[in-house]
Parts: structure tokens; C-alpha cells; sequence
């Protein structure tokens, strides 16, 4: 290959090794101080290409596209405020754990704090959260051979840095400086005729880095096992983000063995698992049988339904206290659950391979760094070698049938009645019609403030494998529709993105993604006019100024924003026709938006409502 100058060069290079390292995808944000990178990726057939207008939601996107790919995007923008635009979406991948690669252009040192133009200190920006920085050399005439073995090392070292390579996976910032010219025109002395700096001959990386993992030590399952074997009581609490489908086939098999009910997080990857059996109380189709209740129940209680019935407290003084809670994955979305954690006394294990602290409420009694799934499957003995005298794992008691999980069941149930007998004239409602609407093997996008919450205490468990995704690391309603989209480019899995009205306003401009990436999901908007989620809060109590300053009516109409951006838009005449409109959408492969109007005040009663008729229900079930 001919390099007319230093600069080509150099991104050229440096481009070339990030696929040998695996980087597959590139998001650039047009500008001109990072032509140089802009034409590297461009070149390169081995990378797909995105361009987005806006660096916000490019950097979204590129986070969007690591969620469903597993792999870094590069992400790339030039100098100024468009580096600062990258940030929000920086602070989501750092906190939630997703690689990524944030390549910023900048101006050359002797342009900083000179009045030049679009020159901001862009030399860590980000602060903390990128996993590592590195400020890159300018490029130079006719390089060292040492300088470009280099250039292919930081490549390398970027690509495995954010894959975890020091902890945990995240986004890494290489700020690039380039002088001009930044285009590929001939510049005399820079390159040498015919120079060149390949890479290896086998088409791998410049350097192999192997990403280690915590070795869990033997004295340490042994205590556990210990722990669980004396434990009459248990719990296991399964948060967002634990760690796929290994990890759901090791923990059930953990939880047959001990009886402990599992409550699993809609984002945990364990509600909706698709190889458990969802078995509460009852088989499906025998609720007019509450009282009847058989001797063999289940073989693992897998609990979504504990943020109805952990918010009565006549329910919780009625379950039996766990002595032993075992914790997966992130904190989790229910604040009734999290509640119910904290006052809790029993012995807190916290099992995860992430190096984030999960304990707001300093609750957690031991840590253990180590793969989740392993860490379930060593803590089974086979055969068991210890005399049986306790509750838990090595008990006589059949699998599944553990002190207290009935009446865990029964609350189970009770919830699931509560929430049937309320219908689906309610805002709640939605997400439980999506999910059952969704087919096998199928992506849940869901955005944060109430359409999370609904989505965690209305989607009952069942056996389809549906992979629900979010951005819970920062919690943000930012950035929603362009992480959607980004993750519906990184598969062929079909996608659906459920969202408020804020999420959508706020990332109104993402809609570009679906033409100009060409990209196939499906939205449904669930429009409440305004912050629906502050109705669940003390200051709805304030009125005025709660109306105004809080929920913010804003009265917007969104089906011209559909058609501006080429969307097929359709409002729906209640959350009765959801489930088969989502159907008809995810069929025909398009870019749709489906809108449901509802009523956030009125939706909150019957929450309310749903928690005190699953007390009622409760207590028939548990003094029968």
C-alpha cells in the first residue's frame, strides 16, 4: 500500500490492528479533525461502517452495538465539544461494564490555550471513567520501526483493556492530535517510496493479551457449601447482568438442589431464561385450585412477582427469614426487593466476577470475585461427603422442596392473581403484553425510569428465552433510542425498544439510526404525557409546584417526529391491542413505532391496589 503522508500512515496502521484484534464495527461523527481516522476505517471492507450526525448519539449507538455483539465499537469524533458529547454514553458503558473504544481527533499541543479555534483540553476528559487514557504521539515523518510496533501494541493494549483485561470490561480514550493536512494528498518526505509496516504474517494481533480470570480458592467453596449446607432458610437474589446462558442452566441446578426460591430481575437473563420451567404456586390454567395445594411443587421457584408482595408488610412477617441470601449479577430494579435486602439479617453473599462494588446499603456480609456460573457449579458436591443434619443443600429433603418454599409460593401466587384479576387497562399493563407478545430467541430493549419498573413487577417469568437489555449503570433516560438501535445493528435477533415519552423527547434525534444504518426494530411508546415515575413519590404530595416542575406535561404529538424520520406509526385504541400489533411489527421486519396513551396518576392506583389485593389473597391461601 502507497501512505501519502505521515498521518495516513499512521491511522492506517493503527486501524489495521484493531481488526486484527477484533474490532469489527466503527462509529464515526462527521468532522474534519478526524478525517484521518474517517479514511482508515472507510478503506478498511473488514469493518462495517456507521455514520451518525450527532456525537451523542453516535456514542449510544456504538454502546447499543457492544451490548448484543460483545465486542468494542470504535467510536469516533473530532476535536471540541463533539469530544464532550461522547460523555454521558462514556459514563453508561463504564458504570454498566460494556467495551468500547472512544478514539477523540484533537488540534496539536502548540494550539492549545491559543484562541483557536474548536481547541478544548481534551487529555482526560472523561475523567475516571474510561478503564485507561493514553495521549497519542502526533504522527511524524518516516517513523522508527519501534514507533509503529508501538502504534500496533496500544492497539492491541486498547482492545483488551476494554474487554477487561485490568478488571473490569469498559471504554478506553485514545486522544489523537493530527496536524494538518489531514486528508490523503502527497506530502514530499513524509513516507518513503514503498515503505511499510506490516503486521503479522498469520494475520493476528501484534501481541496476544490473555484477559485473566479470578481463580476461586477451594477453602472458600468449601465454606459456602458449609454456609448453605446449615442454612434452614435461603434466598438468591439474581440482579441485572449476570452472566448469560451458562450461568442460568448452573444456577438452576443450584437452586433444585437447595430449595431456595430465586428472585430474578427481568434484566438478570434468569427471569426469562428459556430452559426453566417458571412454576410458582400452581401449574398455569389451575387458579380456580388455590387451596389444593400438591405435596411436590417445583422443581426451582423462579419469583418475579416478589415486587408486588414484598411491598406488604403483613407479607414480609410472614415469609420465613432467610439465615443464607446468595447475590448475583447488579443491584436490583425493585426498591421493595432492595428494602427487603437491607433489613434483612441474614448472612449476604455477594458472587460476581465484576470488580464493581454492588452494596449501597453495606449489607453484604462476604464478597467472592469469580466466575458466577463456575462458582455454582463447584459449590454442588458430587456425591455428597458430608453427614446430612441441615435444611440446605445436602439435606434429605427432595430437590425443590426446602423449609419456607411454600410459603414463598404462595406470595408468588398470590401476586400473579392479584395482577391477573387487574386486566390490562392499566399502564403496568404494557410490558407484560410485549413480553408475552415477543417469539423465542428475541431482544427486549427497555428503557429506564417506569417502563423498567413496570417491565420488573408486571413480565411474569416464563419459558421463552427472551434477552432483556438496558441502561442501568447510570440509570439515565439519555441516549434510549440510539443504544436501542445500536444493539438491533449488532444482531438478527428481532428487537423491540419499549419507552416513555421523556426517553423518546430526549433522544428524539436517534431515529435517524433507522435509515441511516438501516436498521430493523421495532418502538412501542407507552406516552404518558410527562414523568410519569414522580407519581410514585413523596413530592406528588406537593402540589403545586409537582405538576409543573416534576412531571412536566409537555403535550407533544410524536407521529410527525415518526413520519419526519420515515417511521411507520401507529396509535393504538388501548393496551388491549399491544400484544398483537407488537406480533404484526416483529413479523414484518420493518421500523415501526407503536403508541399506547395512558394514564400514569390512574396506573398508580392500581398498583396500589394490586399490592393490597395480593395481601387479601395471601392471607385466604396461607391460613387455608
Amino acid at each position: 500500500m502507497t501512505y501519502p503522508n505521515r498521518t495516513i500512515l499512521w491511522t492506517s496502521i493503527f486501524v489495521d490492528e484493531l481488526i486484527r484484534a477484533g474490532v469489527t464495527d466503527a462509529v464515526i461523527a462527521p468532522g474534519s479533525r478526524s478525517t484521518p481516522l474517517t479514511f482508515a476505517f472507510a478503506e478498511r471492507s473488514e469493518i462495517r461502517v456507521h455514520s451518525l450526525l450527532d456525537e451523542r448519539g453516535a456514542a449510544y449507538f456504538a454502546l447499543g452495538l457492544a451490548q448484543t455483539t460483545g465486542r468494542p465499537a470504535a467510536l469516533v469524533c473530532t476535536s471540541g465539544t463533539a469530544a464532550a458529547n461522547f460523555f454521558p454514553a462514556i459514563v453508561e458503558a463504564s458504570l454498566s461494564e460494556i467495551p468500547m473504544l472512544v478514539l477523540t481527533a484533537d488540534r496539536p499541543a502548540e494550539l492549545y490555550d491559543s484562541g483557536s479555534n474548536q481547541v478544548i483540553d481534551q487529555l482526560k476528559l472523561y475523567g475516571s471513567y474510561p478503564r485507561w487514557f493514553m495521549q497519542m504521539p502526533i504522527p511524524e515523518a518516516n517513523p522508527s520501526a519501534h514507533l509503529l510496533a508501538s502504534l500496533r501494541t496500544i492497539a492491541d493494549r486498547a482492545v483488551a483493556v476494554s474487554l477487561g483485561l485490568d478488571g473490569a470490561p469498559g471504554p478506553v480514550h485514545l486522544n489523537f492530535p493530527f496536524r494538518k493536512p489531514l486528508e490523503p494528498v502527497f506530502v514530499d518526505g513524509d513516507v518513503a517510496p514503498g515503505f511499510d509496516f506490516p503486521g503479522r504474517a498469520d494475520g493476528g494481533p501484534w501481541v496476544r493479551i490473555q484477559r485473566p480470570r479470578p481463580e476461586i480458592d477451594l477453602v472458600t467453596l468449601l465454606e459456602l457449601r458449609a454456609r448453605i449446607h446449615l442454612a434452614e432458610t435461603g434466598l438468591i437474589v439474581c440482579g441485572p447482568r449476570c452472566p448469560g446462558d451458562d450461568f442460568s442452566s448452573a444456577l438452576m441446578r443450584l437452586a433444585e438442589a437447595t430449595g431456595f426460591p430465586v428472585l430474578a430481575d427481568p434484566l438478570s437473563g434468569v427471569r426469562f431464561a428459556g430452559k426453566v420451567r417458571p412454576i410458582g404456586l400452581l401449574e398455569m390454567g389451575q387458579a380456580d385450585d388455590i387451596f389444593n395445594i400438591p405435596e411436590r411443587l417445583y422443581d426451582a421457584l423462579i419469583s418475579g412477582g416478589y415486587d408486588t408482595f414484598l411491598s406488604s408488610d403483613a407479607i414480609v412477617k410472614a415469609l420465613p427469614a432467610p439465615e443464607l441470601i446468595l447475590r448475583f449479577g447488579d443491584l436490583p430494579t425493585s426498591t421493595a426487593l432492595m428494602s427487603y435486602l437491607a433489613k434483612s439479617k441474614a448472612y449476604q453473599v455477594a458472587i460476581s466476577e465484576s470488580a464493581r462494588w454492588m452494596d449501597d446499603m453495606s449489607v453484604v456480609s462476604e464478597v467472592i470475585r469469580g466466575d458466577a456460573a463456575e462458582v455454582c457449579r463447584r459449590i454442588l458436591p458430587s456425591p455428597p461427603a458430608l453427614p446430612r443434619g441441615g435444611r440446605g443443600l445436602l439435606s434429605l429433603l427432595p430437590p425443590g422442596e426446602g423449609p419456607g418454599m411454600r410459603v414463598w409460593a404462595q406470595a408468588e401466587q398470590a401476586a400473579w392473581q392479584a395482577i391477573d384479576e387487574a386486566g390490562v387497562d392499566f399502564e403496568g399493563a404494557a410490558l407484560a403484553e410485549v413480553v408475552n407478545a415477543m417469539p423465542e430467541d428475541s431482544i427486549l430493549y427497555i428503557a429506564n425510569s417506569l417502563p423498567v419498573r413496570h417491565l420488573d413487577q408486571f413480565a411474569r417469568p416464563n419459558g421463552k428465552k427472551i434477552r432483556v437489555i438496558g441502561n442501568r449503570g447510570a440509570s439515565g433516560i439519555d441516549g434510549t433510542i440510539s443504544s436501542a438501535l445500536g444493539a438491533a445493528k449488532g444482531t438478527d435477533r428481532p428487537l423491540v425498544l419499549v419507552t416513555g415519552d421523556l426517553s423518546l423527547y430526549h433522544d428524539l434525534n436517534g431515529l435517524i439510526a433507522f435509515k441511516r444504518c438501516d436498521v430493523q426494530a421495532t418502538i412501542v411508546l407507552v406516552h404518558n404525557d410527562g414523568g410519569g415515575i414522580f407519581h410514585r413519590l413523596p413530592v406528588a404530595q406537593f402540589e403545586p409546584p409537582f405538576t409543573r416542575m416534576f412531571v412536566t406535561p409537555h403535550g407533544l404529538d410524536f407521529a410527525p417526529a415518526a413520519e419526519m424520520f420515515g417511521l411507520e406509526f401507529r396509535r393504538l385504541n388501548g393496551i388491549q391491542a399491544l400484544g398483537a400489533e407488537v406480533s404484526a411489527a416483529i413479523q414484518a421486519k420493518g421500523q415501526t413505532m407503536l403508541e399506547v396513551r395512558t394514564d400514569s396518576p390512574a396506573g398508580e392506583k392500581v398498583r396500589i391496589s394490586i399490592i393490597k389485593r395480593t395481601e387479601e389473597i395471601f392471607k385466604e391461601i396461607n391460613h387455608d
